[in-house]
């Protein structure tokens, strides 16, 4: 079935296509104005993901330090090892209880000394545990973070050219001539109203009372009528879909 054109709609047609398109652009302006405040909730995310981007750097740095540590302490158990291979060795070719005593208390020290490098050791790798996990929780946390950031801005975008692709759809069915005098209107009004339904005996866009006599024509669909204080062009609500409670 071939379209019919825009030129040959009733003036009944015209209007429903107009505010079908006004309310595709309101979803746009909507959506545009979302990403306006959506920089302060972006920004926010980035704030949570900076802190946290911050928190790791600090975590993965004290684990470093506690591997360091307990890596020096393997050392010194080592050169304690050491030396008391070597006093034992000694002991077997003293020649007083003077150097007896004497090793024996190196030996002792040097026991002492592998017994706390043991236990530092074991303190280190328990905290090393504990921040490792506390890395893995913050990871995840800033994960999730830039995922809904990404999901976020994604959705938006799709949305919005979602409704444009649909707002193009309807200019087609509207003639040349009454949408650039729609977009004009538009562009004019505050709130990006260029139709507008009755509301309570008033204009919708500007809320200026309508007599009963205009009314009446805006219900009888016969002609384009225009808003004489803002310019908006004006609907009955059932052409809107809208139901009015009396």
């Amino acid at each position: 079935m071939a379209k019919k054109d825009p030129t040959d709609l009733t003036v009944e047609e015209k209007l429903k296509a107009l505010y079908q398109l006004q309310v595709t652009l309101s979803g746009i302006d909507e959506n545009r104005e979302l990403r306006g405040e959506l920089p302060l909730e972006v920004q926010d995310l980035e704030d949570d993901i900076a802190g946290l981007t911050t928190r790791i750097e600090n975590i993965q740095r004290e684990i470093e330090q506690f591997d360091h540590a307990v890596y020096q302490k393997q050392n010194e158990i080592a050169d304690a090892q050491a030396s008391l291979e070597r006093y034992h060795a000694q002991l077997d070719t003293v020649s007083n209880n003077r150097e007896y005593d004497t090793l024996s208390k190196e030996i002792e020290f040097q026991e002492l000394e592998i017994e706390l490098c043991n236990k530092k050791i074991r303190e280190g790798m328990a905290k090393m545990r504990e921040r490792e996990f506390d890395l893995h929780k913050a990871e995840e946390k800033k994960a999730d973070l830039e995922h809904g950031l990404v999901e976020n801005l994604e959705e938006t975008h799709e949305e919005e050219e979602r409704l444009k692709e649909k707002a193009l759809e309807l200019e087609k069915k509207i003639e040349p001539r009454l949408l650039a005098s729609f977009k004009r209107i538009r562009k004019g009004a505050r709130n990006g109203l260029g139709i507008v339904y009755v509301q309570r005996d008033a204009c919708g866009g500007c809320f200026n009372k309508i007599p009963p006599q205009r009314q009446l024509d805006i219900r009888s669909r016969k002609k384009i009528i225009v808003c004489e204080y803002c310019g908006r062009i004006m609907i009955d609500p059932e052409l809107a879909g809208v139901q009015i409670e009396h």
